[in-house]
């Protein structure tokens, strides 16, 4: 039986199809009997749909800039928390 952890770590093999049989059969016996990974598999296929026919747009500079300077931000901070475990923001 798949765990839900191995389904995550699996689901883009799974989504591609460049899994085995045997990974698509686990898969699929998991999410009948899991809802949470079920749901997570629809959405995830729904959003792959959705955006499959939407054109790439450009993003701004200045919105490109912040965006990365707020991913920069809370990398940083989510580092320092794994090297301080005791502290919190």
């Amino acid at each position: 039986m798949l765990t839900c952890k191995e389904f995550l770590t699996e689901l883009n093999d799974y989504l591609d199809e460049t899994g085995d049989i045997e990974l698509r059969r686990r898969i699929e016996s998991h999410i009948t009997l899991c809802p949470n990974c079920f749901v997570i598999l629809d959405t995830t296929k729904k959003t792959i749909q959705v955006f499959k026919g939407v054109m790439p747009q450009t993003l701004p500079n200045d919105v490109q800039a912040r965006l990365l300077k707020a991913v920069e931000r809370k990398t940083s901070e989510r580092k320092l928390r794994a090297r301080s475990p005791g502290i919190q923001p």
